[in-house]
């Protein structure tokens, strides 16, 4: 960041009031000191500074210092200043602050601009009247010029103005889009726990039904249930967790095993699987390994819904920076009743692994079967 930018970016971080005080100070005192080279419109003759010197000084520099918070106020007592000080023949230094006061004007005013900019412009009539008339007769064109000169300073105003509009929309847009982004991923989570988990409640509740006459088979289908709603309660626990502002936001990583942990409470709920893991885990995959345990999660949970008691199998292989995942169906049983889907679980894995840089795959297959792969690099932080 050079130039014009740079300087846009120190007055916004340091705050521009700040800056007015300290610029009052000095104008005020730099005014007094030095009595030459100052503002002359009219061509009066120059003056030696008197008392009303130093009110008409006081005047100009002073209100600088609340021209932030009240810049039309200030500016109209530094054009008061600023006459008095043409109409006497000081032509003081202080005369810069008037079209610094108008900069402050245009930048911060939010109301009534157009209306400001007009009365300003009328008011400066009878000053150039006056001063064309107590001095030696300048050419019009020098009033002009000064105009000119003056109105520039407020259409720098205006464009700072302007800019520090748009950065506030952009800033505006940024947190919208950051919240969006966050609501979308806690949505993802929830519904990957909340389907994959209330899933396998409802088909070990439906099977218990059918097992009064096997007591010791109704206490296993009844135990997996309640582990089941144990396990959606300490992940559910996690994603409200997220939304304490005090929370760490770096993603969860399963722990080891924890895919092991998935299979069998999916065979549990009566899924056949049959579960191959090749490789060995690098030690830093960011959030490959989270994603992966997603992909497996959601894919268990399609085939629990929509081929119930068919054959299943997933495919886990960790390889050099990335992990490869692989859960299909053989398509020889039939969507289970009551349950449908609306796409969702699989539209947010493709954008899972897409953030990644990955790719992923969802078909149909010719048996009726359906396979999910996944190919996600790992080491992104992301």
């Amino acid at each position: 960041m050079t130039g014009l930018p740079r300087i846009q970016e120190l007055w916004r971080r340091s705050g521009a009031a700040g800056w007015y005080v300290p610029l009052a100070a000095v104008l005020f005192a730099v005014s007094l000191v030095y009595r030459d080279n100052g503002t002359e419109l009219g061509g009066l003759p120059t003056r030696p500074f008197d008392a009303l010197a130093l009110a008409a000084i006081a005047l100009q520099c002073l209100p600088l210092a609340g021209s932030r918070r009240w810049p039309v106020l200030c500016f109209a007592v530094v054009s008061v200043g600023f006459a008095l000080d043409q109409l006497r023949g000081y032509h003081s230094l202080a005369g810069i602050a008037l079209p610094i006061a108008l900069l402050s004007v245009a930048s911060h005013l939010e109301h009534h601009r157009r209306a400001t900019a007009i009365a300003a412009s009328v008011a400066y009539v009878p000053l150039a009247v006056a001063l064309h008339r107590l001095g030696p007769g300048e050419p019009p064109g020098e009033f002009v010029t000064f105009y000119l000169a003056v109105a520039l300073a407020w259409g720098v105003g205006s464009w700072l103005r302007h800019t520090r509009g748009l950065e506030a929309e952009r800033r505006r847009r940024i947190a919208e889009d950051t919240r969006a982004a966050e609501r979308a991923r806690i949505a993802r989570e929830l519904h990957d726990v909340v389907t994959h988990h209330v899933t396998a409640m409802v088909v070990q509740a439906e099977a218990a039904r059918y097992l009064t006459a096997a007591p010791d088979r109704l206490d296993q289908s009844l135990t997996a249930v309640t582990d089941t709603g144990r396990r959606a309660i300490t992940d559910l626990r996690h994603l409200l967790d997220l939304l304490n502002p005090d929370h760490t936001t770096e993603p969860r990583t399963p722990p080891a095993g924890r895919l092991i942990t998935l299979v069998e409470q999916t065979r549990r709920a009566g899924q056949p699987v049959e579960f191959t893991e090749e490789g060995t885990p690098a030690e830093s995959t960011g959030s490959a390994d989270l994603v992966a345990y997603r992909v497996v999660q959601e894919s268990l949970t399609n085939a629990l819904k929509y081929a119930h008691g068919s054959g299943t199998y997933v495919r886990v292989r960790h390889g050099a920076g990335e992990i490869t995942v692989e859960v299909g169906t053989d398509g020889s049983a039939s969507k289970a009743p009551g349950l449908s889907g609306s796409g969702r679980g699989l539209a947010g894995l493709r954008e899972r692994v897409d953030v990644l840089g990955g790719d992923f795959s969802a078909e149909q297959q010719q048996d009726g079967g359906f396979v999910v792969r996944a190919h996600i690099p790992a080491g992104s932080p992301s």
